[in-house]
């Protein structure tokens, strides 16, 4: 078990999620053998925020007529904290994962990883499956 804790401003970043996605990342900082953290509009999204993502091409989603998952508080987004920095370096994503899917586990509760998807993988993303 690690000593993580999310930072306030990660924490603030999850507010309109899930409460059961943020008991599950809570949860897999205990676990994770990588520090991690939610980035700027990794949590619940507004329509303008989603769309500005999906303009930058970050997002399949444009947030109007196909609405993401973030826009209805079932996802969030990670980065790892290493070494004093953001990274979203694939082995850092894949441990978090690890951790996220243990956690999820743990909690009776069905999520999916962006990295295991086939066109486009997302490492940084969870979502509540169903």
């Amino acid at each position: 078990m690690s000593n993580f804790k999310f930072s306030q401003r990660s924490m603030d970043r999850m507010r309109g999620v899930d409460s059961r996605l943020i008991d599950i990342a809570i949860r897999a900082l205990e676990l994770s053998r990588v520090d991690f953290g939610i980035p700027e509009f990794g949590g619940f999204r507004t329509v303008e925020q989603q769309n500005y993502l999906y303009s930058l091409e970050k997002s399949m989603c444009d947030g109007i007529e196909d609405v993401s998952q973030h826009q209805r508080g079932k996802a969030l987004d990670v980065f790892a904290y290493v070494g004093g920095e953001a990274s979203w370096d694939m082995d850092h994503l894949t441990t978090i994962a690890a951790a996220m899917l243990q956690a999820a586990s743990e909690h009776g509760v069905p999520l999916q990883w962006g990295g295991h998807w086939r066109t486009f993988v997302d490492a940084p993303h969870f979502e509540l499956a169903g």
